[in-house]
């Protein structure tokens, strides 16, 4: 087992919020909606999201439940694995997921082209900043 990074969340507590968050915004359910599900606070289904506080296995169970989910696929046991992890570390930034939806309603491939452009050039400015 390895010793908990002190300086952030443990990266399998991450991870499991950053799935609980994109299928949480896939369901179209808000925080609140959730938090009342599992019997906790907005503020504690924020701290899960955030990998912050970890989830213990009843509320595991539960959360996969009200996600209509398995445990497996929360914990990344069933997916790609590390790319999928990736994945959702990337959907859980805000604003991602309404980025990728917006990008996925684009109908022209130039169109499409051109806003990755955009994105990539101004990626790449805040690499160099």
């Amino acid at each position: 087992m390895q010793p908990k990074d002190a300086a952030g969340p443990d990266p399998v507590d991450f991870a499991i919020g950053a799935r609980v968050r994109a299928r949480r915004r896939q369901l179209n359910l808000s925080q609140s909606e959730l938090a009342a599900a599992l019997g906790v606070s907005f503020q504690q289904v924020q701290k899960y999201e955030r990998g912050v506080n970890r989830v213990s296995g009843s509320t595991l169970v539960a959360t996969a439940a009200a996600l209509d989910i398995t445990v497996g696929w929360l914990v990344g046991e069933e997916g790609a694995g590390g790319q999928s992890d990736d994945v959702f570390r990337a959907l859980s930034a805000a604003g991602a997921l309404e980025m990728l939806q917006a990008y996925a309603r684009i109908p022209g491939v130039r169109s499409r082209a051109a806003l990755l452009a955009l994105a990539q050039q101004m990626a790449a400015a805040e690499d160099a900043a």
